[in-house]
């Protein structure tokens, strides 16, 4: 049989002319890994695909196209060219689990194992330079605000200030992902493999400073991988792969706009690059300046909110190049650089008329980042690779309020949340041994982390927070094959075994192993069973650690007192806590996988997750105006302390302040309330992810492919020993229970649709009684691209695109609100764009 091979309309103009290829009979890896160097393409495959297999001698004038379809004829497998890259589909897996690439490596790395050619035992979520171009997503803060397993809460632009805190914050506009919901902490987010610099006060990454058009892939494993990179990998870990390198000029233009007002979008975009034989650059700019959207310009937040700024304004400019050279026959240098700088401006009114200037507050933020990643990959033996790996980063974003009343400027806060990240790491990954199965396979590796946090104020307050933080670490993962396909046993197609384990010294905090198991069964080459169980771990962050420790001086009635004098005072103790310690999980998660021969193209999966999260850090009074009221908090208070326990938070290095309008006076304190940051909740997750794909071609109607993804979870959280567990999934400001994306992508030549429906589960206002639902959200997005290929060189390899996200101009529900400044629905989980509509053309030179 034939091979099948396509050219996707995303790379018309990436098409490669016909050249001499003298090609020697030889193993099928090999053969292809030599026309796709000759090609100046990268090759993406499954080993076990091509193990075994042999390919003819290919001498002659071929394109690339005919070149590998007369080398995979009679395999039985698929290849498609697209983006400058060859992928080989088999029958027996995805052509993302183990890749055999063009360089000199057989293998590389994908996101859940560090062992090259290993297959992941957790599932792991790509969405394709391609797929994101198809479905007309023109950031990555679009991109991830559409995949189901992640909740829009935690650092991202747009989330209202009645938020609470835990759950989400809107500061510089940074938009992170946060998997799970368990907060954008604990999702380790990296770009190439490398961690970037935090952003802000929060142990985030922002992954807006990444032009879309420089990204090859999106891998994510929402699964505890500690064992694999270390802290923040509670939720899962997010790897944003680039575009190894890229022949030509490409740029793009693109409009767009909210129809009922509003966000109006202006994006450019350019990538350029060249290949040569031992190497290749590529250098890629984005520019986007997208206008706010104010509560005016919504009817259901018009007399709600008058003068908040819904959604930020926000314009940035991004640079990211990455470059790769061989240096002799063994040693190759990368390096990976990134540049962001991002304005944004938002503001809210503080009463009824909506005029900010006279009674309202307004924010600027300007941020400034970059990173450096080189890496020096070694060849020491046939089977043993080592690398060198360093990076350094700096995320630095600035603030500027002013608050105002009765039209006089009476407040300004200025400052800087200033982050900087270092590391150092050394590893190799190679074979140890062959079993009758094929080769047992290892991963080891260590090195050195530091984080500095800077948050200083310039104006407003005294807050100078210099802190950093050390890590060393080593690792190991091995990967243990016991039933190989080759050895044709019934009924068990495929066996395999990994297991990982990691140690970090943070010092001052704590020492931490974290060990991963996992295990791959395939009765068939049709469908295959997964399972993993490990541990994970958060380390603390700086700003948790030595945020400003306040003691603030109540009255007792406040603060939920009765039975004391009028005079009685209460002391609430708030802020950072330098004796944290980390979070710790324990996570497993079980996937059944299903690929049949007899559908080719089709896949589905289904797995399920459970996650004990514990010493979760938390204010552990989530209303302190029941501090001395509620029973649930008592052993979080000091009532009748002594005068010592007193004169040491006043004397002491507690910013103390007095809010009761009286003076102070000690002998009138009746208790004292604990509610600085403490590791003291416990959270139980559990769910279920799914997803289907089935791509098939339609007689002489081109091809078409039915994608569909949901995830279900439900979240449950313990503050402290006396309080009971409290749902937290489907409450406002959380995690809903269902989230879900499904939809089509059709292609005939030149042109491609798409169509996707977004579903967000309702939620329930618990703030108030009696409880109230928040309706259920759904959207339908569409998009269209037309390339036109041949002509005159100024007016050739164009491409236009047209879309429409929520179509049909979907609103969110309502809440309840008390203040001009809250926005009138869950931001966290709804948008208020409406439906926006954009055109964009790009040309290929």
């Amino acid at each position: 049989m034939a091979a099948a091979l396509s050219i996707s309309s995303a790379s018309f103009a990436e098409e490669q002319p016909a050249r001499d290829y003298d090609v020697a009979a030889q193993d099928l890896k090999t053969a292809l890994r030599e026309v796709a160097r000759e090609s100046g393409l990268e090759l993406l495959a499954i080993s076990d695909d091509l193990r075994g297999r042999h390919a003819p001698a290919l001498k002659g004038h071929y394109t690339p196209v005919d070149a590998i379809a007369q080398l995979l004829r009679g395999t039985g497998l698929n290849a498609e060219i697209s983006g400058g890259t060859i992928y080989i589909r088999g029958r027996s897996g995805p052509p993302t689990t183990a890749v055999a690439g063009s360089s000199e490596t057989s293998d590389i790395v994908v996101t859940g194992s560090r062992i090259r050619g290993s297959i992941p035992t957790s599932p792991v979520i790509t969405l394709s330079r391609e797929a994101m171009h198809d479905a007309g997503q023109s950031t990555l803060a679009g991109v991830i605000s559409t995949i189901p397993q992640n909740f829009g809460g935690g650092q991202n632009p747009g989330v209202g200030l009645n938020v609470p805190e835990s759950r989400g914050i809107s500061s510089g506009s940074s938009s992170t992902l946060n998997l799970r919901g368990l907060g954008s902490d604990a999702t380790l987010t990296l770009l190439n493999g490398h961690r970037l610099a935090y952003s802000v006060a929060n142990q985030s990454v922002d992954v807006s400073t990444i032009p879309v058009v420089a990204v090859e892939r999106l891998e994510i494993v929402a699964d505890g991988s500690s064992a694999l990179y270390g802290s923040d990998a509670v939720g899962g870990v997010a790897n944003v792969i680039l575009r190894r390198d890229y022949q030509g000029l490409s740029t793009t233009a693109r409009l767009g706009g909210s129809t009922d007002g509003g966000n109006q979008q202006q994006q450019y975009d350019a990538i350029a690059g060249t290949r040569w034989a031992s190497g290749g650059i590529m250098l890629a700019y984005e520019f986007e300046r997208d206008t706010e959207i104010k509560a005016s310009e919504r009817s259901y937040a018009a007399t709600r909110s008058p003068g908040l700024f819904l959604y930020p304004a926000i314009k940035h400019h991004n640079v990211i190049a990455s470059a790769h050279q061989n240096v002799g026959d063994s040693v190759t240098f990368e390096i990976d650089g990134l540049y962001n700088s991002r304005s944004s401006h938002t503001q809210y009114a503080l009463d009824s008329r909506g005029d900010v200037s006279a009674n309202g507050a307004k924010t600027d933020y300007q941020t400034e980042s970059f990173a450096i990643a080189p890496v020096l990959r070694m060849r020491l033996s046939p089977k043993w690779e080592a690398s060198l790996v360093g990076s350094y980063g700096e995320d630095r974003s600035r603030y500027d309020l002013s608050l105002f009343a009765n039209n006089v400027a009476i407040y300004k806060q200025a400052g800087c949340y200033c982050n900087a990240a270092a590391s150092v790491e050394g590893n190799a990954n190679g074979t140890l041994f062959a079993l009758p199965a094929g080769e047992v396979k290892a991963a080891v590796g260590g090195g050195w982390r530091s984080n500095d946090f800077h948050a200083r104020q310039t104006s407003g307050g005294t807050q100078n927070i210099n802190v950093s933080q050390a890590t060393y670490y080593a690792f190991g993962e091995i990967s243990i094959p016991v039933i190989a396909p080759e050895q044709d046993i019934a009924w068990a197609h495929r066996l395999t075994f990994t297991a990982a384990v990691r140690w970090e010294d943070y010092p001052g905090i704590d020492k931490v192993a974290t060990p991963k198991l996992g295990v791959v069964f395939a009765p068939s080459p049709d469908f295959d069973l997964k399972a993993t169980w490990g541990k994970s771990f958060k380390a603390p962050t700086l700003f948790q650690r030595y945020n400003v420790e306040f003691a603030t001086l109540y009255s007792a009635a406040s603060r939920g007192g009765s039975g004391y004098p009028a005079s009685a005072t209460a002391i609430l103790l708030t802020g950072g806590n330098p004796d944290l310690k980390p979070e710790r999980a324990t996570t497993w998660s079980a996937t059944v996988s299903v690929h049949p021969r007899r559908l080719s193209g089709a896949r589905f999966e289904l797995s399920y997750f459970n996650i004990d999260y514990r010493n979760r850090i938390v204010t552990p009074i989530p209303f302190p105006t029941q501090s001395l009221s509620n029973a649930m908090f008592a052993d979080l208070v000091d009532l009748n302390p002594v005068a010592a326990q007193i004169a040491a938070i006043t004397s002491g290095n507690v910013l103390f302040q007095n809010a009761t309008g009286a003076a102070f006076n000690p002998a009138n304190v009746v208790a004292i309330i604990h509610n600085t940051n403490l590791n003291a909740a416990t959270q139980l997750i559990r769910g279920v992810d799914g997803s289907a794909s089935y791509a098939f071609s339609l007689p002489h109607k081109g091809t078409l492919s039915l994608l569909a993804a949901a995830s279900y979870i439900t979240l449950s959280q313990r503050l402290s020993p006396l309080q009971p567990n409290t749902e937290l999934s489907g409450a406002i400001f959380n995690v809903p229970h269902v989230r879900a994306r499904g939809g089509a992508v059709w292609k005939q030549d030149a042109l491609t649709f798409a169509g996707f429906v977004n579903y967000t589960g309702g939620v329930r206002d618990v703030r108030f009684t009696p409880v109230a639902d928040v309706a259920a959200m759904t959207t339908v997005d569409i998009a269209a691209h037309y390339a036109i290929g041949g002509g005159r060189r100024l007016f050739s390899n164009f491409e236009l695109g047209v879309s429409a996200q929520n179509l049909f101009n979907r609103q969110p529900s309502l809440i309840r609100s008390s203040q001009p400044y809250e926005a009138p629905y869950d931001s966290t989980n709804y948008s208020p764009f409406g439906r926006v509509l954009s055109v964009s053309l790009t040309k290929k030179w």
